[in-house]
């Protein structure tokens, strides 16, 4: 199992395969479809984004209300398939990679290559334990779409598998 922290080096994701175990440290940001809609929104106009897309690592999650004492609540994966009318334009404008559940689209594959990022893939049904890897999370865009607004979370020792390396190999494959 490789420990990898975030922002993650060139060098970091050319060493990743398809099907490698990760434990990931760092700052990711959760966005979900309403999220992505409007990311997409403000690059359109030209509007500065509520975080630094360059390099980010996006997880598709929506954080459950924290319980006393903890960071966040449960925070589980969605489904990676429905961001795939966004993936390809967030990476072409710098993204650093994904987090999600199942598969993605080719056209999705094929920005990852393209620009030589990673998508790595969280367990179904896991949410709880997840959301104990979450050492701090702040809401930081978009608060009207509660759980699914944007927030960024410090995570620690976030166990992944790469489901789609940067060399286009893929685990559902």
């Amino acid at each position: 199992m490789k420990r990898l922290n975030l922002p993650l080096s060139e060098r970091d994701i050319s060493s990743l395969c398809a099907g490698d175990a990760v434990l990931l440290s760092g700052v990711v940001y959760t966005a979900r479809d309403c999220a992505h809609k409007r990311l997409c929104a403000l690059l359109d106009e030209g509007a500065p984004l509520p975080f630094p897309l360059k390099d980010a690592f996006i997880y598709y999650a929506g954080p459950c209300p924290a319980p006393a004492g903890k960071a966040c609540g449960s925070c589980g994966p969605t489904t990676s398939a429905r961001m795939n009318v966004f993936a390809p334009r967030l990476l072409d404008s710098g993204l650093g990679g994904m987090i999600g559940k199942g598969e993605m689209s080719e056209e999705t594959r094929q920005a990852i290559v393209r620009n030589g990022r990673v998508y790595f893939a969280a367990v179904g049904g896991a949410g709880a334990y997840y959301g104990n890897a979450v050492k701090r999370c702040e809401c930081v865009a978009f608060p009207d779409l509660l759980s699914e607004a944007v927030y960024r979370m410090e995570i620690e020792d976030f166990p992944l598998v790469v489901a789609i390396d940067s060399a286009g190999r893929s685990i559902y494959r």
